[in-house]
């Protein structure tokens, strides 16, 4: 196994990170109070989601806040580089560790090939880590960290764990890309945006017909790729006790409210999962005072499943809508003028969104005012007895989202000593960092109630107002002549209080996270030989690092082709036969070629049952065929 860096804090107990996205620095800040543990985020180019770039002075600005608490700033190079690029990239990564980031989170081997330092290097889950062999390998060859496919399950984790000792992250909740960790090219099929390069058009969030050989519509108009969002809550025990460091929430082109509900819920589940077991410490300090209960039914989604981690299975798509549907509040029981009532009682409130279907599709609108069991919504389009009701915005939530002064503090403790000439103050917080203030009292006039005076100080030293620091305890320790104790005013104790606050605030400033950056083994061979387009090895140096690994044959990545017709632009764990009860290991009869069209657009489907999944490959366009 490659030789690691020690890692001080390691020797503390295993380290259990939740990892949260942050879309821009509002969203950076909002998930280190709310209790994430270390946030990913985008650059200015260069990362999977073209639309939640940053400016590197906003990254800057985020691991200030971030280190503060011990909590880590990740940013997301993780698209293909072109060599055109390749210096672009490289000056943009040396800026982001200048800027304090403890890690890159990356697709392109060219990376590796940079000799960048003082920085982990994480394998994005669009590297494809699903096999023991894989995994094995990038730890091998310097990675920190691996994220795994999102199509796994539980037993696949626990073999993977088996195989290596590299840090394992893995997504817990939010959206799932379809292709194979998001290694997919359907896109880029339809168009010259591809989501290996930032860009998805998201086609698989769109209606396709599926048809036979003869062209008979099997299902049509339906969102046949969409899959519901993933939600591993109530599962965070089971992946940690199979090897999981990092538990990550998806969502960097979500809004506040997502950042703040998710972070918070599962803060509070993956405490008291760390409770339970010994040996298990939190990845960074300090503790988030909310005072808004999070609700995860609150947040969006497009429905929720654990996708495969019990196994494959169907339930996992939303062949109706592509949309968020909400909590359900039950079904119209009866129906008026400008009103309706449900068959239970109502929960929904002033200034809701609700949704519900019609023969259209999804349609919604958002609720005037309630009065007793009737809702009176700002439109009756759609409304009719039997349909069921979801709430898709609850007003009061979100509002109290936004009203909250939810805010992370690090407990200290307090020693202050009095004697006839000095009063010093001693301060020392939860991670050991000590900062000491002190006050002369030469001079100064016995106090008249020594035990008031003793009062104040305790008062006093105990505020700790707009800081980060939260004054749980202070001990005074004053000489035995309590009659002669000096009278000391309110005005001096704060002043001298706010000093210690800012010596300890510097030192923790000062005092970046720990990394743990591993010696690459430079020649450990890749599972593999032979790297197909699939594979994404789009310039030079990422051609280097493989063929230094032992791959002999590279074929150059599919983004660099001018045509994708004939190729396989998804392969998934997804696999509509099996959604559908189609499945050929279950029901062999159910024989024939399918095909999914949207427009001019065919791909046939591809069924591969040993491995038990499924690929679209691209047809020639209708109109290109003369058809």
């Amino acid at each position: 196994m490659a030789t690691k860096t020690r890692d001080p804090i390691q020797s503390m107990g295993r380290r259990i990170e939740l990892l949260a996205p942050a879309r821009n620095l509002e969203s950076a800040k909002a998930a280190v109070d709310w209790g994430a543990d270390a946030l990913y985020m985008g650059a200015g180019k260069f990362g999977a989601r073209h639309a939640a770039g940053n400016p590197v002075e906003d990254i800057a600005l985020a691991v200030d806040y971030a280190n503060l608490f011990g909590v880590r700033v990740y940013a997301t190079l993780n698209t293909l580089v072109f060599e055109n690029e390749l210096r672009e990239a490289e000056a943009l990564a040396r800026e982001l560790i200048d800027a304090g980031i403890s890690a890159l989170i990356i697709q392109d081997m060219a990376y590796m090939e940079m000799g960048l330092h003082n920085v982990e290097m994480h394998a994005s889950t669009q590297t494809f880590n699903a096999s023991p062999e894989k995994v094995n390998f990038l730890g091998r060859a310097g990675f920190s960290r691996v994220i795994l496919e999102r199509g796994l399950t539980l037993g696949q984790i626990r073999k993977i764990r088996s195989a290596t000792d590299v840090e394992l992250e893995c997504f817990v909740h939010g959206a799932i890309c379809v292709g194979n960790s998001g290694r997919c090219w359907l896109s880029r099929s339809m168009g010259p945006r591809s989501g290996n390069r930032g860009e998805c058009s998201q086609p698989c969030r769109q209606t396709y017909d599926l048809t036979d050989s003869s062209g008979n519509v099997i299902a049509g108009n339906k969102y046949l790729l969409s899959v519901k969002d993933l939600d591993l809550s109530g599962s965070i025990g089971d992946l940690i006790d199979a090897g999981v460091t990092s538990f990550k929430i998806e969502g960097r082109l979500k809004d506040l409210d997502y950042v703040k509900n998710t972070v918070g819920y599962y803060r509070k589940e993956l405490d008291a999962e760390i409770a339970a077991r010994p040996g298990l410490v939190r990845a960074s300090s300090g503790e988030s005072i909310t005072d808004v209960v999070p609700d995860l039914s609150k947040t969006f989604t497009r429905g929720r499943s654990k996708y495969f981690f019990n196994g494959k299975s169907a339930g996992v798509a939303s062949f109706d809508t592509n949309k968020a549907i909400g909590e359900p509040l039950g079904r119209i029981k009866s129906v008026g003028k400008e009103w309706f009532e449900l068959d239970t009682a109502a929960t929904a409130g002033n200034g809701d969104g609700i949704c519900y279907f019609t023969a259209s599709g999804l349609a919604g609108t958002n609720i005037n005012c309630v009065e007793g069991r009737r809702i009176f919504p700002n439109s009756m389009a759609g409304i009719a007895a039997g349909k069921e009701v979801f709430r898709n915005y609850d007003h009061k939530f979100s509002s109290a989202l936004a009203a909250s002064r939810t805010k992370r503090v690090i407990n200290t403790r307090a020693k202050v000593t009095v004697s006839r000439d000095i009063l010093s103050l001693r301060l020392e917080d939860e991670d050991g960092n000590t900062a000491e203030a002190t006050l002369s009292c030469k001079g100064a006039e016995p106090a008249r109630d020594a035990a008031k005076t003793r009062e104040t100080i305790q008062t006093q030293i105990s505020k700790s107002g707009d800081t980060v620091f939260r004054v749980s305890s202070v001990d005074i320790d004053a000489w035995e002549d309590m009659d002669a104790m000096p009278f000391i005013p309110v005005s001096a104790l704060n002043s001298l209080r706010r000093e210690g606050l800012g010596l300890l605030l510097a030192k923790r400033t000062l005092t970046p996270p720990l990394k743990n950056i591993p010696e690459p083994e430079e020649s450990y061979p890749y599972p593999e030989h032979i790297l197909m387009g699939e594979d994404n090895v789009a310039n030079s140096l990422a051609e280097k690092f493989y063929h230094r690994h032992g791959v002999e044959s590279i074929v150059p990545a599919l983004d660099l082709s001018a045509s994708l017709n004939g190729q396989c632009v998804m392969r998934t764990p997804y696999c509509i036969r099996r959604e559908t009860g189609q499945c050929l290991l279950k029901n062999p009869a159910v024989k024939g070629d399918l095909w999914l069209v949207r427009g001019s657009y065919r791909y046939r489907l591809e069924f591969d049952c040993d491995r038990c999944e499924m690929g679209l490959i691209k047809e020639k366009d209708k109109i290109n065929q003369g058809l």
